[in-house]
């Protein structure tokens, strides 16, 4: 739906290089120079939202025109950074009130938001996905999450080949790579005590598919992740081919009947298109990097992003 230019706001981190593209595609396409906050700004600056028969207003120091923000870019939020006292409560109590703040001020905005703030977090959650995934449709590998070591050791000996091992969470830890199972990892499943951690049924693969959905656009890119040494993880080859690509009209339902039931504007998927013709589902990042499928293929995705911030529209003319 159209709408009337505004404000964009992008929070995010101050060396953020997907919101920095942004920034550009913004004022070179449409003319809007966007707001940008880091959250761990605060309490270091300033900020109140006052509220009285006028209406309200939103105020933090180092930014200005949060009134007249039209749409919100949720790339990549934080929590307030705290300085520490002398007592873990007073600290715990502290960095509540701060975080209750900033999240109140940002989240009363009345924006477009990319994405909801509590629609985003609760689809960042694996399980929900996979879940979500297999009413709408989709193949699923064959999958256990747990901290049970003996119940890891029985789904891994139970499958007719090779089960992969990944993380559970999508905080933002050290890049952690999805790995098949070897025995010497099966002398270490104790450790996944305190750390969930998912298995799956490794699927062979003819390809990988990244797609970039952003409110029913979909841009596709197949990468060629069997001919380099991202066979497992194609996240670690990108000197493979990446092309842009089209999915069958049963597979992008079933990414619209998905992103719609998880109440995603914007999300990157990963698929893998098995040697058995099949396209597995494997995940989708509400907030996922797409800049290098940008680069290696051209596709103009911050483009469509950037039109969908500012008009509501996500269509751009494809080459």
């Amino acid at each position: 739906m159209a709408r009337a230019t505004g404000s964009v706001l992008i929070v995010t981190e101050a060396d953020d290089l997907h919101a920095d593209a942004m920034a550009a595609t913004l004022r070179k396409h449409h003319g809007v120079n966007p707001i940008r906050l880091d959250m761990r700004d605060f309490p270091r600056e300033t900020g109140s939202f006052r509220l009285d028969r006028a209406g309200t207003a939103r105020s933090l120091s180092n930014l200005r025109g949060l009134d007249e923000v039209a749409s919100v870019w949720w790339r990549r939020p934080h929590q307030a950074v705290v300085p520490s006292g002398v007592r873990r409560a007073d600290d715990d109590y502290r960095q509540a009130e701060c975080d209750g703040f900033l999240q109140g001020l940002l989240w009363s905005i009345p924006a477009v938001w990319v994405n909801d703030p509590g629609t985003d977090r609760t689809a960042t959650r694996k399980i929900v996905q996979l879940e979500t995934a297999r009413r709408a449709g989709f193949v699923i590998p064959e999958t256990l999450v747990t901290n049970d070591p003996d119940e890891a050791r029985s789904f891994v000996g139970s499958r007719p080949g090779p089960v992969v091992y990944k993380r559970t969470g999508t905080g933002r830890a050290e890049f952690s790579e999805t790995r098949v199972v070897t025995p010497a990892d099966l002398t270490r499943l104790e450790t996944i005590r305190s750390a969930p951690t998912t298995f799956q049924d490794y699927v062979e693969a003819d390809c990988d598919l990244r797609v970039v959905w952003i409110d029913g656009v979909e841009w596709t890119v197949r990468i060629d992740s069997q001919s380099g040494v991202g066979r497992v993880d194609s996240r670690l080859d990108t000197s493979v081919d990446f092309t842009p690509e089209r999915l069958p009209a049963t597979v992008s339902k079933s990414i619209a009947t998905v992103m719609g039931a998880l109440g995603l504007t914007f999300g990157v998927l990963d698929i893998r298109l098995g040697t058995d013709g099949e396209y597995y589902f494997l995940e989708v990042n509400p907030q996922g990097q797409f800049a290098y499928l940008e680069i290696k293929t051209g596709l103009p995705i911050f483009r469509s992003l950037a039109g969908y911030l500012v008009l509501g529209d996500a269509s751009v003319p494809r080459a």
